[in-house]
Protein backbone atom coordinates (compact mmCIF):
# COMPACT_ATOMS: atom_id res chain seq x y z
CA UNK A 1 0.00 0.00 0.00
CA UNK A 2 1.64 3.37 -0.92
CA UNK A 3 2.28 5.57 1.84
CA UNK A 4 1.73 9.23 -0.67
CA UNK A 5 -1.29 10.90 -0.88
CA UNK A 6 -3.68 10.08 -3.79
CA UNK A 7 -5.58 11.87 -6.58
CA UNK A 8 -8.98 12.29 -5.92
CA UNK A 9 -12.02 11.16 -8.76
CA UNK A 10 -15.28 11.94 -7.51
CA UNK A 11 -17.65 10.87 -9.98
CA UNK A 12 -22.08 11.92 -10.81
CA UNK A 13 -21.80 14.18 -7.69
CA UNK A 14 -24.58 16.76 -9.59
CA UNK A 15 -27.51 17.50 -6.78
CA UNK A 16 -26.81 19.87 -3.94
CA UNK A 17 -26.61 16.58 -1.91
CA UNK A 18 -24.02 15.46 -4.02
CA UNK A 19 -21.87 18.07 -3.95
CA UNK A 20 -21.81 18.58 -0.03
CA UNK A 21 -20.81 14.80 -0.21
CA UNK A 22 -18.20 14.92 -2.23
CA UNK A 23 -16.93 18.12 -0.57
CA UNK A 24 -16.74 16.29 2.51
CA UNK A 25 -15.21 12.94 0.80
CA UNK A 26 -12.45 15.30 -0.80
CA UNK A 27 -11.50 16.93 2.65
CA UNK A 28 -11.27 13.36 4.03
CA UNK A 29 -7.57 13.17 1.83
CA UNK A 30 -4.68 16.12 2.24
CA UNK A 31 -4.05 17.52 -1.11
CA UNK A 32 -2.01 15.15 -3.13
CA UNK A 33 2.21 16.10 -4.85
CA UNK A 34 1.38 16.70 -8.77
CA UNK A 35 4.10 13.48 -9.46
CA UNK A 36 1.70 10.86 -7.33
CA UNK A 37 0.42 7.69 -9.19
CA UNK A 38 -1.96 6.38 -6.49
CA UNK A 39 -6.05 7.22 -7.61
CA UNK A 40 -8.88 7.10 -5.44
CA UNK A 41 -12.51 7.33 -7.13
CA UNK A 42 -15.95 7.95 -5.44
CA UNK A 43 -18.29 7.07 -8.07
CA UNK A 44 -21.89 7.78 -7.47
CA UNK A 45 -24.70 5.75 -9.27
CA UNK A 46 -28.50 5.45 -7.99
CA UNK A 47 -27.27 7.09 -4.82
CA UNK A 48 -24.39 3.80 -3.78
CA UNK A 49 -21.11 5.26 -3.79
CA UNK A 50 -18.24 2.94 -5.02
CA UNK A 51 -14.75 3.39 -3.93
CA UNK A 52 -11.91 1.94 -6.16
CA UNK A 53 -7.71 2.16 -5.50
CA UNK A 54 -5.87 2.43 -8.06
CA UNK A 55 -2.73 2.92 -9.66
CA UNK A 56 -1.46 4.51 -12.67
CA UNK A 57 1.43 3.31 -15.28
CA UNK A 58 1.95 5.50 -17.99
CA UNK A 59 3.41 4.04 -21.29
CA UNK A 60 4.68 5.22 -23.86
CA UNK A 61 3.06 8.94 -24.95
CA UNK A 62 1.13 10.81 -22.73
CA UNK A 63 -2.46 9.46 -23.65
CA UNK A 64 -1.86 6.07 -23.24
CA UNK A 65 -2.49 5.63 -19.35
CA UNK A 66 -3.07 2.08 -17.24
CA UNK A 67 -5.15 1.90 -14.07
CA UNK A 68 -4.34 -1.10 -12.21
CA UNK A 69 -6.48 -2.08 -8.87
CA UNK A 70 -4.40 -2.38 -5.62
CA UNK A 71 -6.97 -1.98 -3.44
CA UNK A 72 -10.53 -2.18 -1.10
CA UNK A 73 -13.23 -2.25 -3.07
CA UNK A 74 -16.51 -1.60 -1.57
CA UNK A 75 -19.74 0.16 -1.80
CA UNK A 76 -21.19 2.54 0.60
CA UNK A 77 -24.85 4.40 1.11
CA UNK A 78 -24.93 7.96 2.98
CA UNK A 79 -26.92 7.45 5.98
CA UNK A 80 -26.88 10.92 7.96
CA UNK A 81 -24.80 14.14 7.57
CA UNK A 82 -24.25 16.10 11.07
CA UNK A 83 -23.39 19.40 11.14
CA UNK A 84 -20.47 19.81 13.34
CA UNK A 85 -17.11 17.59 15.08
CA UNK A 86 -17.18 13.59 16.08
CA UNK A 87 -16.65 14.61 20.08
CA UNK A 88 -20.07 16.81 19.98
CA UNK A 89 -23.13 15.02 21.49
CA UNK A 90 -25.61 18.01 20.58
CA UNK A 91 -24.71 18.42 16.67
CA UNK A 92 -27.55 19.65 14.54
CA UNK A 93 -28.48 17.17 11.92
CA UNK A 94 -28.18 18.65 8.46
CA UNK A 95 -29.72 15.37 6.39
CA UNK A 96 -31.20 11.64 7.33
CA UNK A 97 -32.02 8.83 4.78
CA UNK A 98 -35.40 7.96 5.08
CA UNK A 99 -35.97 4.92 3.55
CA UNK A 100 -39.97 4.37 3.73
CA UNK A 101 -41.41 7.65 2.84
CA UNK A 102 -44.60 7.60 0.59
CA UNK A 103 -43.15 9.16 -2.76
CA UNK A 104 -44.58 7.68 -6.34
CA UNK A 105 -41.18 7.01 -7.63
CA UNK A 106 -37.61 6.41 -6.45
CA UNK A 107 -35.85 9.43 -6.03
CA UNK A 108 -32.51 9.82 -6.31
CA UNK A 109 -30.88 12.39 -3.63
CA UNK A 110 -26.84 12.96 -5.27
CA UNK A 111 -27.23 12.48 -9.03
CA UNK A 112 -28.34 11.14 -11.86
Amino acid sequence: MPQVYPHLILNNFRTKLGERTANILKHLFPVSKPDTKRIITFANQSDYISFRHHTCEKHGGPKSVELKEIGPRFELRLYKIKLGTVDQNEAQTEWVFRPYMNTAKKQKFMGE
